[in-house]
């Protein structure tokens, strides 16, 4: 998922994000700042990171007003280390100081969870896994989470309940078993994958025709034995607690994939200012 502004809930986010913290008006910046004054500001790096949503600064100024010049200097994707510029805006000093809370907290959750994510797209290079996101995104802001995570090199998942089938234990439970659960799973016409926690549960699952299977919370050694006793049968996913630290041998037990909640759930808000110069 390539980062994009140009999606309404996207947009949508962004107005309410404005919207909750200027309300009314910035009262500080009314009754201290002339209402004709220009000013230049930059938003700065204070740690290496990987800088996500710099994109959505013409729409954070294109909703406000009030800023008539912007210039991304690192899109998303881009690393940038301490004191480095990822962007500049030039407009009436009101605005820029309305909207600079909002753009922060913005560009700092975001480049938050990329340059978590990029920590565990590396740990897994060379290997033939990929990193996954999960749905453990803040409510609101999955979208831009997602975006996120893919501009720090990990593989977005699905975005929610609608855009593929992931049965999980509590479905087979529901459903009957493995075998019920799976009857019409495929005639919806979107992927399907399936968690199996025992080896029956598997053969069962392989049998009705699973071709991507889900194994949680085992341990390297664990997983790379279940692997093995699949033989390519199916494609695998690991998941469960699946660390920076431990990521790297998950992948080297032979997953094809390895998710991880903690890209977004667990991602660290990185260190950036703004820094404002009145003309």
């Amino acid at each position: 998922m390539t980062f994009s502004v140009s999606h309404p809930e996207v947009r949508e986010t962004v107005r309410r994000a404005l919207e909750e913290d200027i309300g009314t008006g910035d009262i500080t910046s009314r009754y201290t700042v002339p209402a004709d004054r220009m000013a230049s500001g930059a938003f700065i790096a204070r740690e290496q990171m990987v800088v996500a949503g710099s994109e959505l600064l013409p729409l954070i100024y294109e909703i406000r007003g009030g800023a008539d010049q912007i210039a991304i200097e690192k899109p998303s994707g881009s690393p940038a280390r301490d004191g480095e510029v990822i962007a500049r805006v030039h407009g009436h000093a009101r605005a820029l100081l309305e909207c600079e809370r909002v753009a922060l907290n913005f560009l700092q959750r975001l480049s938050g969870v990329a340059t978590l994510a990029k920590r565990y797209a590396d740990a897994v290079a060379g290997t033939k896994c990929k990193v996954l996101d999960t749905r453990k995104t803040t409510p609101g802001l999955r979208r831009l989470e997602k975006m996120a995570a893919a501009a720090g090199g990990v593989t977005n998942h699905r975005m929610g309940l609608f855009d593929a089938i992931l049965i999980k234990n509590n479905h087979i439970t529901a459903a009957g078993g493995v075998t019920a659960a799976l009857v019409d799973a495929h005639a919806a016409g979107v992927p399907v994958e399936i968690e199996v926690s025992t080896r029956a549960e598997l053969e069962e699952a392989l049998a009705g025709g699973a071709t991507r299977l889900l194994l949680d919370n085992l341990a390297p050694a664990e997983a790379a034995e279940w692997i093995r006793y699949i033989g390519g049968r199916a494609s695998v996913e690991l998941s469960g607690g699946i660390t920076v630290e431990t990521v790297r041998a998950y992948a080297e037990a032979g997953a094809d994939f390895v998710s991880a909640g903690a890209i977004t759930h667990s991602a660290v808000a990185v260190d950036m200012n703004f820094r404002l110069q009145w003309q």
